[in-house]
C-alpha cells in the first residue's frame, strides 16, 4: 500500500505503473474518493464538535439551575445527532469504496525495471554456466524420473487429479537434500530458519499484497475463512504484523515450508513434468530493514546472489534476469529472475525470484520501526525464492544424466545423498 499523499503527488506515474501492470485501478477515480472522504470527515467532526459544545453548555445551565433554557438545547442537539448518523453513514461508504480502491493501487517500480508487457520483455543481466552438449539421445526428467523410481505422475494425477505427483526413493531423497543443503547455506549466513503455518487468515494475504488480485489463484479452506499459502513470505512477514520490531540489523528469515497453488489461468500449459504443480515445497529468504532505498538495493543484491551460489553449488547454468513492469506484481518495486537452463524445454525456466518491495507490505500490515530519531517509519521488506522443488528436480536431472543412464550428483550434494557420486539405480517400470 502507497501513502494517500504521496498519490496525490504522484497520481500520473501511478496510474501509468497501474497500466504496465494491468491492474484495473483508476486513481483520478481514487482521488475523487479520498477528496469526498475528507470533505465528509470534516462535516462529522464539525458536527461533533457543535454536539459537544451544546452538551457543555446544558451542563452549565444545569449547574445554574436555568432549566427552562435546557429544552431549546436539547433540541439543537436531537438535529445534530440526526444530521450526523445521515453523514456517518455516508463516510462509511465512502471509507469502504476507498479502502476497496486502495487495496488496488500498485507499488511503483524501480527507475532501473524495463517496460514492457510479458516475460518476453525482460532483460538478460548475465549468464553463468555452460549449456551442456548431448552426444546421445537425451531424456527429460520425467522420463529419467521414471526410469530410476523417482517420479510418478500417473498415480498422482489418479489419487489428486492433474498437476499432482509422487516422489519416492531417491526422487524424495534429492527433493530433501536440495532443500536441507540450501537451509544449511542460509543459516551459516545468519539467517533465522522457521518452519511456518500453512493455512493462514485472509489478513495475512491481504497484508502481503496477495490479495485481492491474487485470491484466484489461492486454494480456500472449505467453510473457514483461511486459505493455503503458496509461499511462505506470506506467514514469514505476517509473523511481525502489527508490530514495532528492531531494525539495529537487518532480519533475516529463511521460511521452509510446502506451498500450494491453483494455477488458475495456466490450463494447457506446461502440462508434462514438474513445472507447473499444485504442491511443491521452497526455502524462501524474507528480510526487514529500514527504511532506506540503498540498503534494501544493496540485500536485494545480496540475497539474489544466495541464490545464484546455490545453482553454483547444484552446478547448473543459469540466467539472471530484470524482470519488467509487466512481468510484476502489485506489490514489486524491483524484481530479478533467475532462469535454469533445462534441456527438455530446450530454453532457460524461471527457478528463483528476488524481490524489493520498498515499504508497501509493512505499510498494509503495519510493520514499524524506530529510525535514530526515535520516529516511527516503515519497513522494507524483501523476498527470494532460494529453491523450490520439485521445479528445480528439472534441471537437475536433466543436465546431470549421463550416457549409461546414471544422473551425476553435485559435489556440495553428496554429503545429503548418503555421499554417492551418482544416481545409479535403473528400474523399468
Amino acid at each position: 500500500m502507497l501513502d494517500i499523499r504521496f498519490i496525490r503527488e504522484h497520481a500520473d506515474v501511478i496510474q501509468e505503473v497501474a497500466q504496465q501492470k494491468r491492474i484495473a485501478i483508476s486513481i483520478p477515480d481514487l482521488l475523487v474518493c479520498d477528496e469526498k472522504k475528507r470533505e465528509l470527515l470534516q462535516m462529522v467532526e464539525g458536527l461533533r464538535s457543535q454536539r459537544n459544545s451544546l452538551s457543555q453548555q446544558i451542563s452549565v445551565l444545569v449547574r445554574e439551575g436555568k432549566q427552562g433554557e435546557i429544552a431549546g438545547i436539547r433540541e439543537q442537539v436531537k438535529g445534530v445527532n440526526e444530521q450526523l448518523t445521515v453523514v456517518e453513514a455516508d463516510l462509511a461508504l465512502v471509507e469502504a469504496e476507498f479502502g476497496q480502491m486502495m487495496q488496488l493501487v500498485p507499488n511503483v517500480v524501480a527507475p532501473d525495471t524495463p517496460i514492457g508487457e510479458s516475460d518476453a520483455d525482460n532483460v538478460e543481466v548475465k549468464r553463468v554456466g555452460d549449456i551442456p552438449e548431448f552426444d546421445y539421445e537425451f531424456l527429460d526428467h520425467v522420463t529419467l524420473g521414471e526410469k530410476h523410481g523417482m517420479i510418478d505422475i500417473p498415480r498422482g494425477v489418479k489419487v489428486a487429479g492433474t498437476r499432482n505427483y509422487f516422489l519416492k526413493g531417491d526422487g524424495l531423497l534429492l527433493h530433501r537434500a536440495v532443500q536441507q543443503m540450501t537451509l544449511d547455506y542460509l543459516v551459516e549466513r545468519g539467517f533465522t530458519p522457521m518452519d511456518v503455518p500453512l493455512i493462514v487468515r485472509a489478513e495475512a494475504l491481504d497484508g502481503t499484497g496477495f490479495f485481492p488480485l491474487g485470491e484466484d489463484t489461492t486454494f480456500k479452506m472449505y467453510d473457514e475463512g483461511k486459505w493455503l499459502v503458496g509461499t511462505s513470505e506470506v506467514p514469514l512477514v505476517s509473523y511481525y504484523r502489527d508490530e514495532i520490531v528492531d531494525l539495529e540489523e537487518p532480519i533475516r528469515m529463511a521460511g521452509v515450508s510446502t506451498c500450494f497453488r491453483s494455477e488458475v489461468g495456466s490450463a494447457g500449459k506446461d502440462v508434462r513434468g514438474l513445472y507447473r504443480v499444485h504442491q511443491f515445497a521452497k526455502v524462501e529468504q524474507v528480510l526487514f530493514c529500514e527504511n532506506n532505498p540503498e540498503v534494501s538495493e544493496r540485500l536485494l543484491e545480496e540475497m539474489t546472489q544466495h541464490a545464484e551460489a546455490i545453482l553454483q553449488m547444484l552446478e547448473l547454468p543459469y540466467r539472471l534476469v530484470a524482470v519488467c513492469t509487466g512481468d510484476m506484481s502489485q506489490k514489486t518495486y524491483k524484481q530479478y529472475d533467475i532462469e535454469t537452463w533445462m534441456p527438455s524445454r530446450d530454453s532457460y525456466g524461471e527457478t528463483h525470484s528476488s524481490s524489493n518491495l520498498h515499504d508497501f507490505q509493512a505499510r498494509r500490515s503495519n510493520i514499524r520501526y524506530r529510525d535514530k530519531e526515535g520516529k516511527l517509519q516503515y519497513c522494507h521488506t524483501l523476498n527470494n525464492t532460494a529453491v523450490a522443488s520439485p521445479r528445480i528436480l528439472i534441471p537437475l536431472l536433466e543436465n546431470h544424466q549421463q550416457p549409461d543412464g546414471s544422473i551425476y550428483i553435485p559435489k556440495a550434494l553428496r554429503p545429503y545423498m548418503g555421499n554417492r557420486e551418482a544416481i545409479i539405480r535403473i528400474v523399468e517400470l
